[in-house]
């Protein structure tokens, strides 16, 4: 399958994206002073529930902005190929 250039982009343009929210949401999960993450220091089924919800993110996350970065270089590779040799 190819993909095309603004779908590459998209795609790790999304990865990156849900890096930045998910890493941003788990500081704020773990800094969370209103006793829905932890009860008396201790972690919460909030807490549980939601950092497991930021890890699968990170991992799709991971996976979508892979999949866009090789995309973006198996363009760059078939381009390189096509330009005409300069001797």
């Amino acid at each position: 399958m190819k993909l095309s250039r603004p779908v590459s982009w998209f795609l790790l343009a999304f990865g990156a994206w849900s890096w930045m929210v998910w890493v941003t949401f788990v500081k704020n999960l773990i800094k969370d002073a209103s006793g829905l993450a932890f009860d008396h220091g201790n972690p919460t089924a909030y807490f549980w529930i939601h950092l497991t919800l930021a890890i699968v993110s990170f991992i799709l996350g991971t996976a979508i902005g892979v999949i866009g970065f090789r995309g973006l270089r198996a363009l760059r590779r078939e381009s390189a190929q096509q330009a005409p040799a300069e001797g």
